[in-house]
């Protein structure tokens, strides 16, 4: 956050329902709210720093990781006349598949995490509603979308990097624009100094590309 506020970026971290933090009720109410409700606050904090003078609606981009990439993946596919860009790192794309692949243990802890807030795929009615929220199933019905993408997946992040493999593929046989890094040893989280200074310099390449920050000198 440090660096993109050096480039010249207002910068707000959002806590939507379903953040924790802030008390049981907030976490409660993101159940059943991905891409929905969830959605709605990151557009209505958008709105807010715009209605402050602080943002300018024409430049406004979203940058996260895991969920925040996710995040970043919707409101490029679901919203993509609110946004210049979307950085998504380690987001899930496609959110059937995702937990379809989870391990005995893995399902087991996510009955009260990702099954509740989200949905258990083995309910096919469930599973239409993960679908329906899912980036990669608004891409193949609406063939595309408007905003630049930087994706980035450590290549140890298997069921992840599967998702945004699929992902980029179709988005670029959709004519978006698409950066995607895949980082060699690297897992859900960026851990490696070089890893994270290499991603890093080319978020801040890609940002001053589409919303005309600062950048490192020669950087764009």
């Amino acid at each position: 956050m440090q660096l993109l506020a050096n480039r010249g970026y207002a910068v707000l971290q959002v806590d939507a329902r379903g953040s924790v933090g802030h008390g049981r009720a907030h976490t409660q109410a993101g159940i059943g709210e991905f891409a929905a409700a969830m959605h709605t606050d990151l557009l209505d904090a958008v709105d807010w720093a715009v209605e402050q003078g602080w943002a300018d609606p024409d430049r406004a981009a979203v940058f996260g990781s895991s969920y925040g990439g996710y995040a970043a993946l919707v409101g490029a596919m679901f919203t993509p006349e609110r946004f210049a860009a979307a950085v998504d790192v380690a987001g899930t794309a496609d959110l059937a598949t995702f937990l379809d692949e989870l391990s005995p243990s893995e399902r087991a802890a996510a009955v009260t995490t990702w099954f509740r807030y989200a949905g258990d795929p083995a309910d096919p009615r469930r599973r239409a509603d993960l679908l329906s929220r899912s980036p990669i199933d608004r891409l193949a019905r609406t063939g595309g979308t408007t905003v630049p993408l930087l994706v980035a997946q450590g290549a140890d992040d298997a069921r992840a990097v599967a998702g945004s493999d699929r992902l980029v593929t179709a988005l670029r046989e959709a004519g978006a624009e698409v950066d995607y890094h895949v980082y060699d040893d690297e897992g859900h989280r960026f851990t490696d100094p070089d890893t994270r200074i290499a991603f890093h310099r080319a978020a801040d390449r890609f940002l001053a590309r589409h919303l005309g920050g600062r950048c490192e000198p020669g950087g764009r």
